[in-house]
């Protein structure tokens, strides 16, 4: 499985011949000036909500990949559907087979509307489990004791998690996530891209280093290798 790390909360996931971008916010995000999203191929476009700054290029994307299928809860890919793109719906407590593994919807605490105003459902995370290794998708979301279900159903070896305060989860309420998710290899997301989330990267760091879990801070456009 190969994760790459688009910027914000816009993930590139590999999984085999399987490509999966997840909650895409690139042509807006003046810091992932260097990816170019038209050049994006997908097979299959994850949705944790409706805000602009997960789905602004859903629809680049879909048009340019016109058999990717987006995945998403039954109000957001309602709302796609309806423009013609090929959606798959799904909703809290539900898991579906791929190609690419196993996927759970499960709970996030967020809003969740699109920029015009349409209800975007309720926002969630997902659980992929592949034939090599699982991993959870947060999304945007507070701290939940939700999360402690998660490895009471599956073992994590990677947890992707919101840490840029404000809006989510900040650093100290990632490292509870990570001890309820019982995962200490932690992928960081929707930092920086704003001035409100802004982090101090060392610091974040140090901190899930002290708690004796590793907090990953990938530069827009590099990648890690499960």
């Amino acid at each position: 499985m190969k994760i790459t790390f688009l910027g914000h909360a816009s993930l590139l996931i590999q999984i085999n011949a399987i490509t999966i971008i997840v909650d895409p916010f690139i042509s807006s995000n003046s810091l992932a000036s260097n990816i170019n999203v038209s050049n994006i191929t997908a097979d299959y476009i994850l949705l944790t909500h409706a805000h602009l700054d997960h789905v602004l290029d859903v629809e680049t994307i879909a048009a340019n990949n016109p058999n990717a299928i987006v995945i998403a809860n039954a109000e957001i890919a309602a709302y796609y559907a309806i423009k013609n793109i090929k959606t798959h719906m799904m909703n809290h407590g539900g898991s579906w087979n791929f190609d690419f593994g196993k996927l759970k919807m499960v709970n996030a605490i967020h809003s969740s509307s699109f920029a015009d105003g349409t209800y975007g459902g309720n926002s969630c995370g997902y659980v992929i489990e592949s034939q090599h290794k699982n991993i959870y998708i947060a999304g945007d979301t507070a701290l939940t004791f939700d999360m402690k279900l998660i490895p009471m159903r599956t073992k994590l070896d990677l947890a992707v998690l919101p840490i840029g305060d404000n809006f989510t989860m900040d650093v100290d309420d990632a490292i509870i996530a990570a001890e309820f998710l019982q995962c200490d290899k932690i992928l960081g997301y929707h930092y920086d891209t704003f001035g409100y989330i802004k982090i101090n990267h060392e610091q974040a760091i140090k901190k899930f280093f002290n708690a004796g879990k590793d907090l990953m801070l990938l530069p827009i456009g590099e990648s890690i290798f499960l």
